[in-house]
């Protein structure tokens, strides 16, 4: 509102003062090019009539007096010894005049005139000149600008009420302007207040101005990743409520069998045993992928970086692995190139690359494979996992990388999971400043492509 009220005064003060000052200069100008041409004049007659040398010319003395009166001003006429011979006030007569325009004019400088805004006249000098080129005298016009000044306060007066008449009008103009441009916005916020609130599932639309309908896109955009991150938690702690009470369950069952038996047979007894090792390697599973989740989104931590040799680190992973996929009959391949050595965190990259071969054994057909390839170039090492499986549907390739998020939800109690086993990985890879993609097809398997700098401290 101010800035509406501002952006209609301060344009007619500024138009206000710019007519004025145009006003003034304009009037000055013709006043004195009227005087100027008038004291022309008269310094002609001054000179023909020689009225310096006889100053008690009635028929003159009274010109002079009627334009004095006319301008309402002052004559002095000077002769050539800087002495005043006729004054129409009557107060200098006989007096020496030796200001510095007279004397500048008495030496042949000629005419000049000048406006004195203070004390409100304006002066003319003009030399009273003979045929032959020298100089007689001096006319001294002060001519009165009382009128001027006048009409300039009266415009004044005038442009400051039509200020104040324009400061009315968009004051009020720009109240009702405001109450009707802010509508829309107020909408927004009484939506979004009422979607905070819970009162509205639906997403708003407010598309009376670009700008509302900018908010209100971005605004369903956050709402729209704010449910999904919610639901993917909802589904994240159920699973995971699932997942830590199943083992729980498990282990209290052979527990109290064990308990409640006597002389149980020792085979018996290792197979009860063995299946609690079971559950409690499942548990460990469970809560290891939530801290490996809480290490990665901590961004203090950093990296613990070294050199060390990535084929061997894959070497390891695979033969740790080889059983689970034996079980499964998953063929385990590994192809290394060359010997790359990369200065990165170990640990973590370990995880990551631990997560997606894993994956390629859990999510497979039966009799599949799982292949590994490690090749490097000029700045950068490429490990490739492609798998054998079933494929992921590119709608959910966006997806598959949030934390909580698992493709097969129908399958989620067949095969063990929590959902955070590929963000862990593009977390570990992303803090390498690497880059993780995936492509993948229904029916056609699924390949994760891994890219992480040789040297990360000097990318």
């Amino acid at each position: 509102m101010i800035i509406l009220i501002l952006s209609g005064i301060i344009p007619s003060v500024i138009a206000g003062a710019i007519v004025v000052r145009s006003y003034t200069n304009r009037a000055v100008s013709l006043r004195t090019s009227n005087v100027q041409n008038q004291c022309e004049i008269l310094s002609d007659t001054l000179e023909s009539e020689d009225y310096v040398h006889h100053p008690d010319n009635n028929l003159i003395n009274n010109e002079l007096t009627f334009l004095s009166n006319i301008y309402n001003g002052r004559i002095l006429i000077v002769d050539s010894n800087y002495n005043v011979v006729r004054d129409t006030y009557d107060l200098d007569a006989g007096k020496t005049s030796v200001s510095r325009e007279v004397v500048s004019c008495m030496e042949g400088n000629g005419a000049s005139s000048l406006y004195d805004a203070d004390n409100l006249f304006i002066e003319i000098i003009m030399p009273i000149q003979r045929a032959d080129g020298n100089i007689d005298g001096v006319l001294v016009a002060s001519v009165s600008t009382n009128e001027i000044n006048q009409t300039v306060s009266l415009m004044e007066k005038q442009a400051l009420l039509i200020i104040l008449l324009i400061s009315i009008v968009v004051l009020v103009v720009g109240y009702f302007m405001a109450g009707i441009l802010m509508k829309p916005f107020r909408r927004v916020t009484k939506a979004i207040e009422d979607i905070t609130d819970g009162y509205a599932e639906n997403a708003i639309s407010v598309p009376d101005y670009t700008e509302t309908q900018q908010i209100t896109d971005a605004f369903n955009t956050m709402l729209s990743r704010v449910r999904n991150v919610d639901n993917s938690r909802n589904d994240f702690v159920s699973n995971v409520s699932h997942e830590l009470k199943t083992p729980m369950t498990s282990m209290k069952i052979l527990a109290d069998s064990l308990v409640g038996q006597e002389n149980i047979p020792v085979e018996m007894y290792q197979e009860f045993m063995a299946d609690i090792v079971h559950e409690i390697d499942r548990e460990n599973r469970i809560i290891g992928d939530l801290l490996d989740m809480v290490r990665m989104d901590r961004k203090a931590g950093g990296l613990s970086l070294a050199m060390v040799d990535v084929g061997g680190v894959l070497e390891q992973i695979i033969r740790r692995l080889t059983p689970i996929a034996d079980q499964k009959g998953i063929s385990l391949m590994l192809e290394l190139n060359t010997k790359i050595e990369a200065n990165i965190d170990e640990l973590k990259l370990e995880t990551a690359f631990q997560n997606l071969i894993e994956n390629g054994i859990k999510y497979n057909i039966e009799g599949g494979w799982v292949r590994v390839d490690l090749r490097k170039d000029k700045n950068s090492f490429l490990v490739s996992i492609s798998d054998s499986g079933p494929g992921i549907p590119e709608d959910q390739h966006d997806h598959i990388f949030e934390r909580f998020y698992r493709v097969d939800k129908s399958h989620s109690s067949a095969i063990e999971g929590t959902g955070l086993g590929l963000y862990i990985c593009q977390q570990a890879v992303l803090q390498h400043r690497g880059s993780i993609s995936i492509y993948s097809r229904v029916g056609e398997g699924t390949t994760f492509a891994v890219r992480i700098p040789l040297n990360c401290e000097e990318e």
